[in-house]
Formats: C-alpha cells, structure tokens, sequence
C-alpha cells in the first residue's frame, strides 16, 4: 500500500524498502522479545522508565528539527522516533506499578502516583511538540489504572473534570482563530498549527477563514470514489494524481479505501479486530496481574491509535500525527507496534493451564 502511495515520487523513493527492513526487524524483535520471559521486565522497569525520561529529554538536545518539531534522532541512515517506544516503555513501567499495589491500597493515593509516572514523559513529549503521542499515553495510563478496577465513580469524575476543562478551553480557541492571531503565536504549549487542528474540527463552518480543511476533504473523496470493491491496486486517481496528501502516513486508510473499496476497508477492519481480541484474549490467559497489565496495554494502544486514525480520515476526529499500526510508513511505530505484539506473546506462551 505504501508503494502504491508514493508512486511516482522521487523524493520518497527509498520509503519502501526502509519499510521493509524495518518489518524484517520487527519480526525478528517479536521472536525475541516472546523468547524472554516477560516477567524480567518488572524487574528492569526502572531503568526503562529512566532510559524513557533521558531518551526523550535529549532529543531536546541533539534531536533533528522537522517542520518545527524535534521528535527524531538521526542515527547514520536510520531515523528514531522515542516517543513511539515511549509508549510500550510506559505499558511497562505502569503495569509493573499498578500490579504491585494491593487490593486494599488508597486507590486516590495510586490513582496520583501512576498520573505522575506519566506526566513527565508526556509533557516532555508535548514540548516537541507531540499533542497525539501525549493523548496516547493518558489514555494508557486511564485504560491500565481502569483495568485495575477504578471504581466507576472516580471514573465519572475524572471524566467531568476533562469535560469542563474542555468547556473552559472551546472558547478562548474560538476566539484565538476568530480574531486572526499571528501564526508565530502558540497557545501555552501548542503550536498555532495544532491548535489550528482543533479549531477546524470543532468550527467547520470557518472553511474560508481556516483554510485547512484540504487533506479531510480529499481523505473523504478518496473513500467515497472507492465504492464497493475500489478501483483496483495503483489505480486510485485521489491518491496516484497526488491530490490526497500524506497518502502513506496519516491518510493511508483512504488510500486504501479507494484502491480496495469498503470491502477492503471491511477487511482490513475485521483484522485489526482479531488482533485487539488475541490481545485481551492473552490478558485473560496471563498468569499473573503484571502479564494482564502489559495485554490489556498492548490491545488499547493498536485499539485507540487504529480507531483514532480511521476516525480523522472519516472526519470524525481531529487531524493529527498517530500512525495507523502496522500500515502507516513509518519505522519507529512499526518497530515498537511488534515489539508490544511480542510482549503479548510472551505472556500468552507462559500462561497458567487450569484444567478443568
């Protein structure tokens, strides 16, 4: 599908085979990672939230610059992206956390501890900035901590609280658009052009005035003009004559919807399904809470970042970086997507028989 993308583009020529290494590496890593026994990772789950919080604070330092964003190393050849293997660090490190604290503890007092675990990690990648990856690692935090049993009303509660500050936020981002503020402004830690994101999302009417709505609108053309079964591999016409941008990172999904129609899209659909169920499946089967943690991690990550992605080329969700797992170019996300796939596998190889 990436191929497909970039048809025709010189400067993304050598996309493909980086991909490809990059694939070739990853199931390499599953193979390893599901030969060790995940349950030596509790015990190193410090140095790995430490290795986590240097990683990403030196990338502040030494990491390359891209269109305003410093998220990448540059290592020879190869690029690194920390903050998408921050995500499975952070699996770890809260499932280690969450699965030591007992039964009986102050749930308030864990609920405080596990949130500070994950701000600094956030907010250093907020900084690059990275609002998505942010996002992506408070939903972690909230779907491990909800796993461990949150009661439903602290649930209701941090709910409102995010609701409210929502609230509070929609007009002053109104008014930040409205009245025309320079694009070197930034909004507290967000840049204009992620805000601007936000803005054109939640006021569709202010087109004129945005000017932004381009990529949607074209990511919404290409799945319609696919129709039942697309227009063939190479064939779609939004996506080979270039009008939909980002083809073979953020709006990959539509390329595919075109090529390969809503059956396709059905298709693809129905297997990321099947992966999410195999991972909850092997939480069920962990034998201890520390195994659960990490499975129930893994299957909301590729759960949330698939429907959050699908969600944005569908317009239902504001545009934004998160990958498509295992079909957006891009080496870091598939590196640490099948490094998660690993550790599941390894909690599923150890898992207690019970006979019944």
């Amino acid at each position: 599908m990436i191929q497909s993308a970039i048809a025709g583009n010189e400067t993304l020529a050598d996309t493909v085979s980086r991909q490809v290494i990059f694939a070739i590496t990853g199931l390499a890593i599953v193979i390893i990672v599901a030969a060790i026994d995940y349950r030596i990772w509790s015990a190193l789950s410090r140095p790995i939230y430490f290795i986590t919080i240097v990683a990403l604070a030196f990338l502040q330092i030494a990491g390359q610059d891209v269109f305003g964003s410093t998220r990448w190393f540059n290592i020879g050849p190869i690029t690194i992206q920390p903050s998408e293997f921050a995500k499975i660090f952070m699996i770890l490190v809260l499932a280690d956390f969450l699965s030591r604290q007992r039964p009986d503890s102050n749930p308030v007092r864990m609920i405080i501890r596990s949130l500070l675990l994950v701000l600094i990690p956030s907010l250093l990648i907020l900084i690059q900035p990275d609002l998505s990856t942010t996002i992506v690692l408070i939903g972690i935090w909230f779907a491990l901590v909800w796993a461990v049993g949150l009661p439903l009303q602290t649930i209701g509660v941090l709910a409102l609280v995010g609701l409210i500050a929502l609230m509070v936020i929609s007009p002053f981002l109104a008014n930040y658009f409205l009245n025309d503020f320079p694009q070197e402004e930034n909004f507290f830690f967000l840049r204009y052009y992620q805000m601007q994101r936000v803005a054109n999302f939640l006021f569709p009417n202010q087109e004129e005035a945005f000017g932004n709505t381009y990529n949607i609108l074209q990511a919404l053309i290409s799945i319609g003009s696919g129709g039942w079964f697309g227009k063939g591999y190479g064939q779609g016409t939004q996506v080979q004559l270039r009008f939909l941008k980002v083809r073979h990172t953020d709006f990959i999904f539509s390329a595919m919807a075109e090529e390969f129609g809503l059956i396709g899209a059905v298709t693809f659909l129905m297997i990321m399904i099947l992966v999410v169920h195999r991972c909850l499946r092997g939480a069920k089967m962990a034998r201890d809470g520390f195994g659960a943690l990490i499975c129930y991690g893994v299957a909301f990550l590729i759960f949330f970042q698939s429907a959050f992605n699908i969600g944005m080329n569908l317009n239902m969700f504001p545009v934004s970086g998160i990958p498509l797992p295992f079909f957006s170019s891009g080496g870091s996300s598939l590196l640490a997507s099948l490094l998660g796939i690993g550790l599941v596998e390894s909690v599923i190889l150890r898992h207690k028989q019970i006979e019944l």
